[in-house]
């Protein structure tokens, strides 16, 4: 089986895929199958989360070490556009919905209730099956990565 241990910088090459929903994605332990067929568990520090386009290192059975890119699966979503996208992000951030903010669009998952309100504030909500990629907060955790140096430094 491999073993995905840490995140990797996104650049550089890699020796299969796993495509995985938000949901799994928030998860830092996690069985899955690559696209290859391939078993494998992704153990990663507490806290941390995958992002679309995230590359995890680890290791076979034997050793050898490999790399893997996250994709982000397709969802039932809703895409979000008109003007003024920052008041709709606005009344969302104060329910604390997860968001992913694009270039004229808002993507968040389904929930007939936002709909409604996105709709009543004059905003297009279109029902879509996209990959799902939202931001990860104030208090993400993003810092899920290992460092190959050693120093003494803070992180946010």
């Amino acid at each position: 089986m491999i073993t995905l241990r840490e995140i990797l910088p996104r650049e550089g090459g890699v020796e299969d895929e796993v495509v995985l929903p938000f949901e799994q994605r928030r998860h830092s332990r996690l069985r899955v199958v690559l696209a290859s067929g391939r078993d494998a568990a992704i153990l990663l520090a507490r806290g941390a989360s995958m992002r679309d386009g995230d590359r995890l290192g680890g290791s076979d059975a034997s050793g050898a070490l490999i790399a893997v890119r996250v994709i982000a699966a397709p969802e039932d979503v809703y895409r979000v556009t008109g003007d003024g996208l920052i008041r709709a992000a606005y009344h969302l951030g104060n329910r604390h919905v997860p968001l992913e903010l694009g270039d004229g669009f808002l993507r968040l998952e389904r929930d007939p209730v936002l709909r409604e309100l996105l709709e009543g504030l004059g905003f297009e909500v279109a029902e879509a099956r996209e990959g799902f990629d939202p931001e990860p907060g104030a208090y993400g955790g993003r810092h899920g990565h290992a460092h190959a140096h050693e120093h003494e430094h803070e992180h946010a």
